[in-house]
């Protein structure tokens, strides 16, 4: 008996060891284990699919779930409730009035220029019925940006929603010399060369088309382009495949959303955030979307009560404009459960939580054209990404240290890249791989080369270089630090630097112009700031350069601040000097040139006064 009792107390001995060594050496190794099998399980069924008969798509997920729960609202837009079946037989009509009428063929690609509304997504689904890849285009984007977008995804069409067809004003008469079909989503148009839409679907069958015509060969074959800004100038084209789809859409899955959620999505569709993961999301547990036109900060909560919201998306921006909203009883009145997004700053983060309740926030972080995903499933405050060994062995990626002065990242003494300790910031890289494929952009080789490193640790490998510091604690979690090259991000959007510095510098008094991202207190990302010289025999002309603001460039690319220098300063390899730029910032104090600030009311860039600077620092003035 004794024996036996001393060996039931080692093992008790051993199992509290244990337990104890987990809970305080490894504490979220249960989390940790439970949220990777759920990846793997993923995974898995993608695997699998991929030997079926037929090629797992998102699309195809959406036809069979409406058949399988046709009644089901799909899609809340307005007060205006659409079922998985509507939507499906809405998106079957559409398609079968492309067919009929248009030129347009299966590999085509078509541009889609569309507000946040249900036939975005009826129109979406009906290009992809009929074999066509779309073209996601952002509604700000004007003239010589939004031709330049049409053009380098090679489209064959352009469908327009009613509420747009005057941003055609410059371009229509291109658009027609290259033979590009112009179709607008309504009944009637001033303009005959301009086709309609709605005028035709009723007239036409509201069955499938062929399901061969959706079919896809390989889930690596492109099937959207979304543009991203970069460091090129104008934005981007990233390819979308079949394959990035389906990731994307098990992201709320993942985070343990079910069928039963009702998504709320304020964020724009021609953003990968709301249309891969926000619609594919939905589409793939099955639940139900409410789509608004345009994010209120005032209409939110009152949105959220309306439709029963459990889960919503956001952007950092979107939840400071929430809690700058006036306090009220009803705060706490709400479903929400859950808010997945990125770019949530640690202040507005505990700040929501305190005042509206505990809703678990879930942060991920993925560029459009990215290999790489990294997912805080640990809820974490100010962390975009959790990571460990199983991880890392799956998905190779790396923060190397970075050179600032240089601008390059430090190398050593064999031409290799140096990692970055514990905790210390380090330029973030993904590996290229078989399992993490990098597919770049349409249209330039040159661009998509660009983005990529080689020879990184080893003779012959290729890493993405995603732009980004980031830093790594001893608990594997994963902090967003800052964003390197000539791309800020500001009201949600990225800015372009260089392109924004070609729209100025058609101004006729600016010689040279450099553009940068500016921090000011109480706001997420940076405002745009323009350092310029004026030409030898002009003056500085507030007035005109906000007119030409206003009319070429969408309301996040518009330089809030002009600084006027005698000359633009160089770095040692001829390129414009940033870093001391955007270290000054705005401040008076430290800044003896003329500072001038963007000022809708006055309609002009006025001088930047001690008072307007007190006004911003402390966010009496809205920007």
């Amino acid at each position: 008996m004794l024996p036996f009792l001393g060996l039931l107390s080692a093992l008790l001995a051993g199992v509290f060891s244990v337990y104890f060594l987990q809970k305080f050496c490894f504490p979220y190794f249960w989390r940790d284990l439970t949220f990777l099998l759920k990846a793997i399980k993923y995974g898995a069924r993608l695997e699998l699919l991929k030997h079926s008969s037929t090629m797992p798509t998102v699309m195809g997920r959406f036809v069979q779930q409406a058949q399988r729960i046709p009644n089901k609202p799909f899609v809340i837009c307005e007060g205006r409730a659409l079922t998985y079946r509507e939507v499906d037989e809405r998106s079957n009509r559409l398609a079968h009035v492309l067919l009929g009428r248009s030129s347009l063929e299966k590999g085509d690609c078509v541009a889609l220029l569309m507000s946040n509304e249900p036939d975005f997504v009826c129109v979406w689904f009906a290009l992809v019925k009929i074999g066509c890849s779309v073209a996601f285009l952002n509604t700000n984007i004007r003239s010589k940006s939004l031709l330049h977008c049409i053009h380098c995804c090679g489209a064959k069409a352009l469908i327009v929603g009613s509420d747009l067809v005057e941003c055609l004003d410059g371009i229509f008469s291109n658009l027609q010399e290259q033979n590009i079909q112009v179709w607008t989503v309504t009944d009637h148009s001033e303009n005959t060369l301009v086709h309609t839409l709605l005028d035709k679907i009723d007239v036409v069958s509201h069955h499938h088309v062929p399901a061969k015509l959706r079919a896809a060969k390989s889930l690596k074959s492109p099937i959207l382009y979304i543009f991203t800004s970069g460091t090129t100038g104008f934005p981007k084209a990233a390819v979308i495949t079949h394959l990035q789809c389906l990731k994307a859409a098990g992201g709320f899955w993942l985070f343990g959303a079910t069928k039963d959620d009702v998504i709320y999505i304020p964020l724009p569709l021609y953003h990968s955030a709301a249309s891969l993961i926000g619609i594919g999301g939905t589409i793939e547990l099955g639940a139900t979307c409410v789509l608004k036109k345009k994010f209120s900060s005032s209409q939110f909560w009152n949105d959220c009560r309306k439709y029963n919201v459990t889960v919503f998306q956001y952007i950092g921006e979107l939840c400071r404009y929430l809690c700058n909203q006036p306090k009220t009883e009803a705060d706490k009145v709400h479903k929400v459960r859950m808010a997945v997004g990125n770019g949530l700053q640690q202040d507005v983060w505990r700040e929501f939580q305190r005042r509206f309740g505990n809703i678990r926030i879930y942060e991920f972080y993925g560029s459009t054209e990215g290999n790489l995903c990294l997912m805080n499933h640990i809820g974490k405050i100010g962390t975009v990404g959790r990571s460990n060994f199983i991880y890392k062995f799956l998905f190779k990626y790396d923060l190397v240290k970075y050179d600032m002065e240089k601008e390059e990242p430090v190398k050593d003494q064999r031409g290799f890249c140096q990692r970055a300790g514990t905790g210390e910031t380090g330029l973030l890289l993904s590996k290229v791989s078989s399992l993490t494929p990098f597919f770049g952009y349409k249209g330039s080789k040159q661009q998509t080369e660009k983005k990529l490193m080689k020879s990184v640790f080893v003779k012959g490998d290729t890493y993405v270089n995603t732009g980004d510091l980031m830093a790594e604690d001893r608990e594997g979690f994963i902090c967003f630090r800052d964003r390197l090259g000539d791309t800020f991000r500001w009201k949600g959007e990225n800015v372009a630097t260089m392109e924004v510095a070609e729209i100025l510098g058609q101004v006729d008094f600016i010689q040279d112009v450099n553009v940068y991202g500016v921090k000011i207190p109480g706001h997420e990302g940076r405002g745009g700031m323009a350092a310029m010289t004026v030409r030898p025999g002009h003056r500085f002309d507030g007035k005109k350069l906000f007119e030409h603001v206003m009319s070429e460039l969408p309301p996040y690319g518009r330089p809030i601040f002009i600084r006027l220098q005698e000359m633009i300063e160089l770095t040692s390899t001829f390129k414009q000097q940033k870093i001391q730029l955007v270290q000054s910032g705005f401040n008076l104090s430290t800044i003896s040139e003329p500072l001038y600030l963007l000022d809708l009311e006055q309609k002009n860039y006025i001088p930047l006064t001690d008072a307007f600077y007190q006004s911003i620092i402390t966010g009496r003035r809205k920007l």
